[in-house]
Order: C-alpha cells, then structure tokens, then sequence
C-alpha cells in the first residue's frame, strides 16, 4: 500500500463514522419539536391574552381618569356612558350642560353633549371586550357577582365623575378571547379606580 492509500485510510474511516442520523432518528427528533411546540402554543396563547386584556382594563381606567380630570377642570359633571348595541357595549363621554347632571334626556337632546367619539371596546384592543366569565364570583366577600351584566354601575350604565372628584362607584369586567379576566373599579369618594385580576380562583389588585 502506497503513501497516499495509507494517508486516506483513517480519512475513510472517520468519513464511515460519520454517517449522520439515520431517518428514524431524524422523525424521532422532529416528532419531540412538534410535541414541544403544540404544548407551548396554549402558553403562549394564554399569555397573549392575559396581555391583550390587562391593556384593555388600564386603557378604560385611564378613560374614566380623564373623564375625573375634565370634570374637576370644566367644574361641571362628566359621564362615561355605557350602552348595549349590537356589536356590544359601547361607551362614551358625555358633559353635562345645564347643571343638574348628566341625565339620558338631555343626552338625547344635546344639552348634555358628547365629547369625543363613541367606541367599542374591540376596536382599541383587538380579542378584548365587557365580559364576565360564568359563574365569576364577587370581587368582595358578600358582595354582589356580576352574573351575566359586565356593566356594574347602577340602573343608567353611567359612571359620572364631579368637580369635587367623587364619582359613581361601580365596576366594570373585561374578558379575553381566551378568559382571561380583569375588573376595573371606581372608587366613589375619591373617583380614582382600581384594576382587579381574577386568577387561580380568587381576585387580586393589579
């Protein structure tokens, strides 16, 4: 045997060696990724979610602070008026015109006139609307659970805010394509609110 065969003796040997997966192997592997994959989806989904719908309940509790602000600046009352439609609730801002509060009869008028424009929730936050999941119990001990009415702020679906910074107290629930589920409450002696998230069965501050 020559140089050149006994140099490339080992190399064809390591080359032999080297062989790579067989196809049993290569499906055996591929099978694990897709096994991983189809059980982190539902994570990943969930968190998702639960993201959407937090963003979602900081977005109204910002929208009924604003409505507080313009109250305390106009010195006049301020509304954010739920209403049921066919999509769901929507919710605007109504000032009160001619002091004696925002009443429905004068938003069908006009005296109480509307700021800003009429939203559903969706439209902001794609996945996330005013829900409460069945059988969701009461944020208090002894208190009232909302059933199936995710708007919880008395016979007008109205949270009014006053120059002096009180308001309706109240809540609102807010559910995710997926469950996830939050509540935003108005406190009614100091009109600032609170976001509450409902997880592994019971209700926490955010």
């Amino acid at each position: 045997m020559g140089p050149a065969a006994r140099a490339a003796g080992p190399l064809v040997m390591k080359i032999a060696g080297a062989r790579g997966f067989s196809l049993v192997e290569l499906l055996f592997v591929a099978a694990i990724g897709a096994t991983l994959v189809a059980a982190a989806i539902p994570q990943m989904a969930a968190g998702l979610d639960d993201q959407r719908t937090l963003i979602a309940a900081r977005y109204v509790a910002a929208r009924f602070q604003r409505a507080r602000m313009e109250a305390v600046m106009r010195s006049s009352i301020v509304a954010v008026q739920f209403t049921q439609t066919a999509r769901g609730y929507a919710l605007a801002e109504y000032v009160d015109g001619n002091r004696n509060g925002v009443l429905a009869v004068d938003m069908q008028s006009g005296v109480d006139w509307r700021r800003g424009a009429i939203e559903h929730l969706p439209d902001q936050i794609p996945g996330v609307d005013f829900g409460a999941a069945p059988g969701l119990p009461a944020i208090d001990p002894g208190g009232t659970p909302p059933g199936g009415d995710p708007i919880r702020l008395g016979v007008a679906n109205r949270a009014s805010f006053s120059p002096v910074g009180t308001a309706t107290p109240g809540t609102v629930y807010i559910r995710g394509r997926n469950g996830a589920q939050y509540a935003v409450r108005i406190l009614g002696e100091t009109g600032r609110t609170r976001i509450v998230k409902f997880a592994r069965g019971r209700w926490r501050p955010i």
